[in-house]
């Protein structure tokens, strides 16, 4: 079974694809964003896979690529077109190439025209496929910076992607009114700027006409793209947090070492989010807790201390995850929650207080 996901950056309206073998669980990510990259990170883990490669459909101009820090944080290999002029891959991809991943696969196909080393990724079955700054939903990627070409984009999209089946669904690498995924039949007939019966040259004359401001990011995403996400002189990490060994969740999350924090009660702050008859209940509490139930916590954060980190518990880690969320609205930067809750610290036998056996 294949397992798919798409997933979005708001900042730049990136769409970042995973696609995953489920009998191998090995996966490759499609357009990563820097930004994103301990979010995709935590879905990988989470579902079990195994990154064998970041494809970037091309050097993008709006986001820095999650490229570079996904293979130093999972050793995943960096692809790119061979036409790039990307510096620091793993593999260049040519035309007919095959990206494989478990059982299946993705074909590459040279589509250039956005810029002159874009490509597009078709799905073995050619039931999906992966159109970058090529063919967007009801439109296409600009064609008037980093060589772009509005004639090649033309014949690329007709002869690369119009090519496919009518019912392959197309997936772009942006979209900036929300829309998620097409298919080639819909584009073919409703396109306005080259489906139907445009011919090229209305397409050239659309595309001469569109008088596009640069993107705001040009400056630092295309020299650091070049490099497939590093800048030489600025090799950005994003940071990890550093007072206890924390787990960050798809769902956005930082989580607890409960050991770790069997270990250090008296350096962090224990706030218990449950109600007054949970607290003084059969699952009791961890030493040093501070009551203050959920519902009071916005309005109580002044009796927090800002300069210690906050260990937020609950009954089982749901409540406690939604107050990490509000301490940081309140400016709580180290924050983690307990996840499992009392339920998880009671089977693992660690210690409490006023708990029954």
């Amino acid at each position: 079974m294949l397992i798919f996901r798409q997933l979005f950056d708001q900042q730049s309206s990136t769409y970042t694809y995973l696609l995953a073998d489920s009998a191998t669980a090995e996966a490759v990510l499609i357009d990563p964003v820097f930004e994103q990259a301990r979010r995709d990170m935590a879905l990988i883990e989470e579902l079990g896979l195994r990154l064998l490669y970041t494809i970037d459909t091309h050097v993008h101009a709006d986001h820095v690529t999650g490229a570079w820090m996904l293979k130093r944080c999972t050793g995943s290999q960096i692809a790119i077109s061979s036409a790039s002029g990307a510096e620091g891959a793993d593999r260049y991809l040519a035309e007919g190439e095959h990206i494989k991943f478990g059982t299946r696969h993705l074909r590459v196909r040279a589509t250039p025209g956005h810029t002159s080393g874009c490509i597009s990724l078709v799905l073995d079955d050619e039931t999906m496929a992966f159109t970058g700054d090529c063919l967007l939903i009801r439109g296409t990627g600009r064609t008037d910076f980093q060589r772009g070409d509005a004639h090649a984009m033309f014949q690329a999209i007709h002869g690369k992607i119009f090519s496919l089946p009518a019912t392959c669904l197309l997936y772009p690498a942006h979209d900036y009114r929300g829309l998620t995924v097409t298919s080639v039949g819909e584009e073919r007939r409703f396109n306005p700027r080259l489906g139907g019966e445009l011919c090229e040259d209305d397409f050239a004359g659309y595309m001469s006409n569109l008088r596009l401001p640069h993107p705001k990011q040009i400056d630092v995403a295309v020299p650091a793209n070049l490099k497939c996400g590093v800048a030489a002189n600025d090799p950005k990490q994003i940071g990890q947090p550093e007072w206890a060994p924390l787990t960050y969740t798809f769902a956005g999350i930082w989580e607890i070492n409960s050991q770790w924090l069997e270990e250090n009660l008296q350096s962090v702050q224990i706030v218990d989010v449950r109600e007054p008859d949970e607290f003084d209940g059969s699952l009791g509490r961890i030493p040093k807790a501070t009551l203050i139930p959920l519902g009071d916590l916005a309005g109580r954060t002044g009796e927090l201390d800002k300069e210690r980190p906050i260990v937020t518990v609950c009954r089982a880690g749901g409540r406690s995850a939604q107050a990490t969320v509000l301490l940081r609205q309140g400016g709580f930067d180290a924050v983690a929650n307990l996840a499992g809750g009392m339920l998880r610290w009671r089977a693992e036998g660690r210690v409490v207080e006023n708990g029954s056996v």
